[in-house]
C-alpha cells in the first residue's frame, strides 16, 4: 500500500490508538514489562518526526518479543497489537495486523458467550477512530 506521508502518519496514529487500547490486557498481566508501551511511543514520535524508521522497526520487534513471552492470550495479542502499530511506521499493511490483534486481545478477554459481542464493539470502535480519508486504503 502506497500512501502520501501526511496518511502514512495518521495511519501509524490510528494503528497505535488501537493497538493501546487494549493495551491494559499486557499491562495488568505485566506491569513490569514496558516493551510494547515502548513500542507505541516509539510510533508516536516518528509520527512527529522526531525518530527514524530503524528506531521504531526495534521497538515493533520488542513489543513482539513480548508478545512471545506473554502466557496469557489476551496479554500476548495486545503486545503483538502494539508490535503491529509501531511496525507500521516500516509498512503500511502492519494497521489492518495491530488492529486485528486488538480485536483478538479483546475476544481472549471476553466473558464465554460474549465474544461475538465483545469483538465487534472493539471493531466499531476501530471504525469510529479510522480517519475517513483512510477508509479506502484498509
Amino acid at each position: 500500500m502506497r500512501l502520501e506521508e501526511r496518511d502514512h502518519r495518521a495511519l501509524v496514529l490510528w494503528a497505535t490508538r488501537c493497538a493501546e487500547h487494549v493495551l491494559p490486557y499486557f499491562e495488568d498481566r505485566y506491569p513490569g514489562d514496558d516493551r510494547p508501551r515502548k513500542a507505541l511511543a516509539k510510533a508516536r514520535a516518528w509520527a512527529r518526526g522526531e525518530i527514524g524508521l530503524s528506531e521504531a522497526r526495534d521497538a515493533a520487534f520488542a513489543a513482539h518479543a513480548a508478545g512471545r513471552d506473554a502466557d496469557e492470550a489476551a496479554a500476548r495479542a495486545a503486545a503483538r497489537a502494539a508490535g503491529h502499530a509501531a511496525a507500521t511506521v516500516h509498512v503500511a499493511g502492519h494497521a489492518s495486523h495491530a488492529a486485528a490483534y486488538a480485536v483478538t486481545a479483546v475476544g481472549c478477554a471476553a466473558v464465554q458467550g460474549d465474544v461475538a459481542g465483545a469483538t465487534t464493539k472493539e471493531a466499531d470502535w476501530q471504525d469510529r477512530h479510522l480517519p475517513r480519508g483512510l477508509r479506502l486504503t484498509l
